[in-house]
């Protein structure tokens, strides 16, 4: 066995992953990254046939659920080199390669998570939620959702977004390394860039620039407000939301 299917394997187990916190900075390991892009160079396109579905890919399919404790409704699909934690379930959805889910998450209906993303323990990504993959730059930190953060109905998150411990974004949120998060319960607002704070409760907005043309509006996502230190990780979404008069 080469190198490079020896740090996926590891990858497929959770030995190892392609980033990790580490005191309150996430560290990618590049090593890690270089293998999954390695190992789709090496791989040839081969036929996989998974009762009256067939397909063609470089990357086989994770296997053993049961052993993993992972429950997977039918037809979600999780590639080889994903490591996902007991307790996981996949509603019809799909998992990159790379990519790590931490224990009892949830991975809702038409939900992707991609390649090399890390989402945490008890986290709900809702139904239609696409986590970007991160590949390159091998140093690139990838998408990252912590702990106990609920991400609402077709939010966006991409290019190495990091949403903190126990936030919640409400439906069609959009974020991006370059899209404004700003926390507008001050009296002055308070800009982030490819950043949610722990506890955040966000939700999509706008905000008017000039343009040769006009005054258009961007879009940008608004801190509105922080969760309670007493709601508990499993209150629902809908509730959190209500908590701010935010109708979802």
């Amino acid at each position: 066995m080469s190198g490079v299917e020896q740090m996926i394997e590891q990858l497929d187990r959770g030995e190892v992953r392609v980033a990790e916190k580490h005191g309150d900075e996430w560290v990618v390991n590049e090593e890690a990254k270089r293998a999954v892009l390695e190992y789709f160079r090496v791989r040839e396109l081969e036929p996989q046939e998974v009762g009256p579905f067939e397909y063609l890919d470089k990357i086989p399919l994770k296997r053993n659920y049961a052993e993993l404790g992972v429950r997977v409704v039918p037809p979600a699909v999780a590639r080889y080199g994903a490591f996902l934690s007991r307790g996981v379930v996949l509603m019809p959805s799909y998992v990159n390669i790379g990519a790590w889910v931490g224990p009892n998450t949830m991975v809702d209906t038409w939900a992707t998570v991609g390649s090399c993303a890390q989402i945490g323990a008890d986290v709900h990504l809702a139904g239609g939620v696409g986590i970007g993959g991160v590949l390159e730059p091998v140093n690139a930190r990838p998408v990252i959702v912590e702990d106990g953060a609920f991400i609402g109905s077709r939010c966006i998150i991409t290019e190495g977004v990091l949403i903190g411990a126990e936030a919640v974004l409400a439906p069609n949120v959009s974020l991006t390394g370059s899209v404004p998060v700003i926390d507008v319960m001050g009296p002055e607002p308070v800009e982030h860039r490819g950043y949610v704070p722990p506890r955040s409760v966000v939700v999509p907005g706008t905000r008017p620039r000039d343009f040769p043309a006009g005054t258009y509006q961007l879009a940008c996502a608004l801190i509105i407000g922080r969760r309670s230190e007493s709601t508990d990780r499993r209150t629902s979404l809908n509730q959190v939301l209500r908590d701010f008069h935010i109708g979802t």
